[in-house]
C-alpha cells in the first residue's frame, strides 16, 4: 500500500471513530437531560414509509413492562442512518440494501418485493409484471432522482423527490414511475396502480440500533421487534 493510500485509510478510519465518539456523547447528553423527567426513546424512520410496521412495533413494544415513551422522528430518504450514526436517534427502521447497516445491530422486520407505480390507464398498468428495463425506456414517465449522501441530486429527467409520498404524487400527475416496496399499495389511491417489477431486489426494513448500545429501553424494542417478525401475516 502507497503512503498515500495509507492515509487515506487513516484519516476515513479516525473520521469514523471521531463520529462514533461525538454519537455516544449525543446518547449521554440525551439521557442526562431525560434523568430529570420521563425518558424517551428516539426511533427514526423514513416519512411516507412502513406505516403499517412501525404501528404494529409502537403496539408491541407498548405492551413491554419496562416500555417508556418512543419520540417519533419522521425524516427524509437515507436520513434515518445519519441520525442514527450521529446519535440523535436510539434506533431507526432502515431499508436493506439502500440503507447501510455496518456497525449496527439489527432486527429484521419483513422482506417483500418491490412493484412499479404507475398512473392509472397507463399501458403498464394492465401488465401482470414488467422489469426493470421496461421502466428505463418509458420517454413519459422518468424515473425520479433521489439525493446522494451529500444532499445533491444526479443529473437526468426525472423529478427530483426526498420522500416516498412526495414521489407518489409526482406518478399521479404524470411526472414520474415509481419502483418501491410492495407494501406501497396499502397507500395508492385510485389515480394509481402498481405492478410488479420481477427483476428488482428485495428490499428488508429492519430495525437498527448501535452495536455497543446497553440501553434497557432499545433493547425492550428490539425484544417487541423480534415478537413482530415471528408473528404470522394478517
Amino acid at each position: 500500500m502507497s503512503l498515500t493510500a495509507a492515509g487515506a485509510v487513516l484519516l476515513r478510519e479516525g473520521r469514523a471513530a471521531l463520529a462514533a465518539v461525538e454519537a455516544a456523547e449525543r446518547r449521554t447528553l440525551r439521557t442526562a437531560r431525560a434523568a430529570a423527567g420521563p425518558p424517551a426513546l428516539v426511533l427514526a424512520t423514513k416519512a411516507g414509509a412502513t406505516g403499517d410496521l412501525l404501528a404494529g412495533l409502537l403496539e408491541a413494544y407498548a405492551a413491554d413492562p419496562g416500555a417508556v415513551p418512543v419520540d417519533v422522528v419522521l425524516c427524509g430518504i437515507g436520513e434515518q442512518e445519519r441520525l442514527l450514526r450521529e446519535g440523535r436517534a436510539d434506533v431507526a427502521l432502515l431499508h436493506r440494501p439502500f440503507d447501510g447497516t455496518a456497525g449496527f445491530d439489527t432486527e429484521e422486520l419483513r422482506t417483500e418485493g418491490q412493484v412499479a407505480v404507475v398512473p392509472a390507464g397507463h399501458p403498464l398498468a394492465d401488465r401482470p409484471q414488467v422489469a426493470t428495463a421496461d421502466l428505463e425506456a418509458l420517454p413519459d414517465l422518468p424515473l425520479p432522482r433521489w439525493p446522494g449522501p451529500d444532499g445533491s441530486y444526479p443529473p437526468g429527467p426525472g423529478p427530483e423527490v426526498r420522500e416516498p409520498a412526495q414521489l407518489l404524487q409526482f406518478v399521479a400527475l404524470g411526472r414520474a414511475v415509481a419502483v418501491l416496496p410492495a407494501s406501497v399499495r396499502s397507500q395508492l389511491g385510485d389515480a394509481l396502480e402498481a405492478v410488479p417489477v420481477v427483476d428488482a431486489p428485495p428490499v428488508t426494513t429492519v430495525v437498527a440500533w448501535p452495536a455497543h448500545s446497553r440501553s434497557p429501553a432499545v433493547a425492550g424494542l428490539v425484544r417487541a421487534a423480534a415478537r413482530l417478525s415471528e408473528s404470522p401475516p394478517a
